[in-house]
């Protein structure tokens, strides 16, 4: 029943921008901190953002801060990036993860190509 849905990806120019989406079901959202991580061919899973349960506080990759921008609507369930001044090396499979206490899910991913 628990699932994590991204949407959004695609590819763009460098410079260009996209905003992902992460819709959850099956569990309490508002209760859940929310990650954005990404993970490029050969490389290891990183995190991009963070979110906490209510919005109040958000946490970037030094690689991406000022550029990207992570917000929430708890009552739509869904999880955002925005992702803007896109460089080729923010070419990777995006993925959304939500936790709390014990319990964590991950999405399954959406690809991002940065490409001219």
């Amino acid at each position: 029943q628990v699932q994590l849905v991204e949407s959004g990806g695609g590819l763009v120019q460098p410079g260009g921008s996209l905003r992902l989406s992460c819709a959850g079901s099956g569990f309490s959202f508002s209760r859940y901190s929310m990650r954005w991580y990404r993970q490029a061919p050969g490389k290891e899973r990183e995190l991009v953002a963070g979110i906490t349960s209510a919005g109040i506080i958000t946490n970037y990759a030094d690689s991406v801060k000022g550029r990207f921008t992570i917000a929430r609507d708890n009552a739509q369930n869904t999880v955002y990036l925005q992702m803007n001044s896109l460089k080729p090396e923010g070419t990777a499979v995006y993925y959304c993860y939500a936790s709390f206490n014990y319990f964590a899910y991950w999405g399954q991913g959406t690809q991002v190509t940065v490409s001219s």
